[in-house]
C-alpha cells in the first residue's frame, strides 16, 4: 500500500471553481502548507482572506457547515463557512481565513506563553451547548452522532471491514508496512479496558487539536481550525495536545486550570489513558500508510509504556 497523496489541482482550475462560487475579483491564490488530507489554497475577495480545501475523500465536508455554525455561534475562534461544492471527483469547502499562522511555527517558549490561553479556548470548545443532539463518534450533517454508544464507535473506527474511506483494506498495512499486528492488539486489548471510563461522557471533540491546526499571532491564539469532529470523552482532545505538545507540561496546566475553573473530572487518569490509546493507535496506522516511520516508533513505543 502507497502513501496517500492529496489531491493536485491548476490554479486555472481553482479559478474556475471560485468565479463560479464568488464572481468576479478573486485574487491571490495561493497554495498552503499543512493538511495531509486536502489540498488548500488561501485568496484574497473583496479585500478579505478565504481558504478553500479540496479532497478527494468519500463525504469530505458534508458536516462543515453544521460544525462551523455550531462553533462560531458560541464564540469559539473558528472559521466560518461560506460555501462548499463538488468539481469532478472533487469535494471543496471555503471558509474565512483568520489571522496568524501555525502555534507550530512559534518558538518553544511562545508555545509555553500561549498555553494557558489555549487551554482556556479548548475548554469552551469542549464544552459548547449541543442541544437536542443525541449520538456519539463522527458527526453527522444533521448534528447528530453516528453511533448510540461510544464503544459502538471505538468498534467501527478499528474493524477491519472499511469500504469508500481513508481506511478502505487498512489491514493490508500490517503486511505492507511498519505497522504491527501484535502490538495494535495489544493496544486494543487496552484500550476496551479503559474505554468503559469515557464511556459515559459526551462532549465536543476537536479530534485533530495540535500546533498545526492552531493559530497564532506569536503573542495570541487567533483561531482554531480543521478537526475530525466527533462526539465523546473531551480528554480525548487533551490527550492529543499532550502528545504533540510533548515536554510542556500540558496535562499539569490543563489540570491546573479545571480546577481554577471548578471543573471536576472524575476518572480522570484511567480516562486520559483510554483517551490516549484510541488516538495513539489511530496515529499509528496513519503514520505506517504515510510512511511516517519515526512517529510510528515514537507513538508505539509510548502506548506500549503506559500502565506500567
Amino acid at each position: 500500500m502507497t502513501a496517500y497523496e492529496k489531491p493536485a489541482l491548476a490554479i486555472a482550475e481553482i479559478e474556475e471553481v471560485l468565479r463560479a462560487q464568488m464572481g468576479a475579483g478573486v485574487r491571490e491564490i495561493t497554495p498552503m502548507s499543512g493538511g495531509n488530507l486536502s489540498s488548500v489554497f488561501s485568496f484574497v475577495h473583496e479585500g478579505k482572506g478565504y481558504v478553500i480545501k479540496f479532497s478527494d475523500m468519500a463525504g469530505a465536508y458534508e458536516t462543515d457547515r453544521y460544525i462551523s455554525n455550531l462553533l462560531t455561534s458560541q464564540g469559539i475562534p473558528f472559521p466560518r463557512f461560506l460555501g462548499q461544492g463538488k468539481v469532478g471527483h472533487l469535494g471543496y469547502v471555503i471558509i474565512e481565513q483568520i489571522d496568524g499562522g501555525n502555534l507550530a511555527d512559534c518558538s518553544t517558549e511562545q508555545q509555553i506563553l500561549q498555553l494557558p490561553e489555549l487551554i482556556r479556548i479548548l475548554t469552551r470548545l469542549n464544552h459548547v451547548e449541543l442541544g437536542a443532539t443525541i449520538g456519539y463518534g463522527w458527526i453527522k450533517p444533521t448534528g447528530d452522532g453516528t453511533y448510540n454508544t461510544w464503544k459502538d464507535y471505538l468498534v467501527d473506527v478499528f474493524t477491519e471491514d472499511q469500504t469508500g474511506n481513508f481506511w478502505e483494506n487498512w489491514y493490508d498495512l500490517f503486511q505492507t508496512t511498519c505497522l504491527e499486528k501484535e502490538v495494535f492488539d495489544e493496544c486494543y486489548s487496552r484500550l476496551m479496558t479503559y474505554s468503559v471510563y469515557n464511556e459515559p461522557h459526551r462532549h465536543f471533540i476537536h479530534g485533530d487539536v495540535h500546533q498545526w491546526n492552531i493559530l497564532s499571532d506569536g503573542k495570541r491564539i487567533t483561531g482554531i481550525i480543521d478537526g475530525n469532529c466527533a462526539y465523546g470523552d473531551f480528554l480525548v482532545d487533551l490527550a492529543i495536545l499532550d502528545r504533540h505538545m510533548a515536554g510542556l507540561e500540558v496535562v499539569e496546566a490543563y489540570q491546573a486550570y479545571q480546577e481554577q475553573a471548578g471543573i471536576l473530572i472524575p476518572d480522570f487518569n484511567e480516562r486520559l489513558l483510554g483517551a490516549y490509546y484510541f488516538k495513539g493507535m489511530d496515529g499509528l496506522r496513519f503514520y505506517a500508510k504515510m510512511g511516517w516511520n519515526d512517529a510510528y516508533q515514537s507513538t508505539r513505543d509510548f502506548l506500549l509504556n503506559l500502565s506500567k
